[in-house]
């Protein structure tokens, strides 16, 4: 596999098209820290990282409304590619939908979102978008 965030992100979304109440996803450490972080701002109910195998897994709760039966996360999408990175200095940083969504960007302070990245001053690889 030559994109395991690309991979992450696709089986979140097939998961919400298709109404799952969980999804199981390989782990890695950015993988763990983008749930963390989807989880902290509310898009995703509940996380587990389980260690079984070399590498893990990670169970993933999505978060529905219950009266619209609407999932939390609109949208989820790759920015940086493989084969084309994005890279973003603070001052340039990236505002998803006029600052309601959240751009997730790998620095070298770690995994964190563009509004911490920018309180930090620091840039880095802009991962994904999430709304």
């Amino acid at each position: 596999m030559t994109d395991p965030i690309a991979d992450y992100l696709t089986r979140l979304r097939n998961a919400i098209q298709a109404k799952h109440r969980v999804v199981e996803v390989p782990a890695s450490n950015v993988k763990k820290d983008i749930t963390k972080i989807l989880f902290e701002k509310g898009y995703i109910l509940n996380y587990k990282f389980e260690e079984d195998g070399p590498q893990g897994t990670i169970k993933i709760a999505l978060k529905y409304n219950p009266q619209t039966k609407l999932n939390a996360i609109k949208s989820l999408t790759r920015v940086s590619k493989p084969g084309l990175r994005k890279y973003t200095g603070y001052r340039e940083m990236p505002r998803v939908i006029n600052g309601l969504g959240i751009a997730i960007i790998s620095t070298s302070k770690g995994v964190m979102t563009d509004k911490e990245a920018s309180e930090l001053k620091i840039g880095g690889e802009v991962l994904c978008y999430v709304y």
